[in-house]
């Protein structure tokens, strides 16, 4: 069943085209640096380079299973030193859903192990092979697989980089006793996501994915908080909303109404927009150490440096 609509005044993405609506939920044609046409392979190089060299460089664990699905599979990077307890932080590829991989998402592997964090790069079934309900069960078991796996840990730390920080939102909503494990969540990371999924139905976005309007208001995390406010797993567990200023407008609007949401219901959280970056490269800096957002990722939520 549906949710019923919030008894907000009507979204403004209502009153755009569909040839707007198309334009501002894809990121490419945002982006000044290079060609549209140009900027998602230069992306996907970027990640797969990023992700060799972590493998080739820092301890890991690959291809490790979480279910038993084929497509339930993540990828674990160790630092330098042992541990009998360490911190997890949980990335979540992007990709609209429906492209993207664990094999090309490592970017920030070496900063963050280089601090003595594990991270653990998640894969979940894309479309048209999984459904949205699919991808958020599979997202909710894996952080539930690494509580059970790492119970001594110092905090797990979700992530998610557009369709990857919907999915990590979704997590804000999951219930774990119906898994029989609370996980150790310390902190949301949600970098250029969608979390009101409604205005994707009438773009070509959703041809792979199917949505109805059913499927978006059950899956749209905004849309449950307005209706069914969610209590924070942890009373002062941050959740960080981050967009880059070469977002869309459309990208905007959706993490500061999420944000604004988030406060609203109780969440300790907080809005960044970040200057001089787009919807990619926002994510493809994360290689650097002397990036602004592996800083705050590093001394946010980790005390680091």
């Amino acid at each position: 069943m549906a949710l019923p609509l919030p008894s907000a005044g009507q979204a403004p993405w209502r009153n755009l085209s569909s040839e707007e609506l198309e334009k501002q939920y894809s990121p490419s044609r945002w982006v000044i640096r290079m060609k549209p046409e140009d900027v998602v392979g230069h992306f996907v190089q970027t990640g797969s380079q990023a992700t060799q060299k972590a493998r080739a460089t820092r301890r890991n664990q690959l291809d490790v299973p979480y279910g038993d699905g084929t497509g339930e599979k993540m990828d674990i990077y160790f630092p330098d030193e042992d541990a009998q307890a360490f911190p997890l932080f949980l990335f979540l590829h992007g990709g609209y859903w429906q492209s993207g991989s664990k094999d090309d998402s490592a970017f920030m592997v070496n900063p963050l192990t280089a601090q003595g964090i594990v991270v653990v790069i998640v894969a979940y079934d894309i479309a048209p092979k999984g459904t949205l309900d699919q991808m958020v069960d599979q997202v909710t078991r894996s952080v539930v697989f690494l509580q059970r796996r790492y119970p001594s840990n110092e905090g797990i730390y979700l992530c998610g980089h557009s369709a990857g920080a919907h999915l990590a939102a979704m997590a804000l909503l999951a219930s774990w006793t119906k898994h029989g494990v609370t996980p150790n969540l310390q902190g949301f990371l949600l970098v250029s996501g969608i979390y009101d999924l409604e205005p994707l139905i009438s773009t070509s976005l959703n041809d792979p994915l199917r949505m109805t309007l059913e499927d978006a208001q059950r899956n749209s995390p905004q849309r449950h908080l307005e209706v069914a406010p969610a209590r924070p797993v942890v009373p002062a567990c941050p959740v960080l909303v981050l967009v880059g200023q070469h977002d869309s407008p459309e990208f905007h609007r959706q993490s500061k109404s999420f944000f604004k949401t988030l406060r609203r219901v109780g969440w300790k959280a907080s809005f960044q927009q970040l200057p001089g970056v787009d919807h990619f490269d926002i994510i493809e800096n994360l290689t650097r150490e002397d990036d602004a957002l592996t800083q705050i990722i590093l001394k946010t939520f980790f005390r680091k440096l």
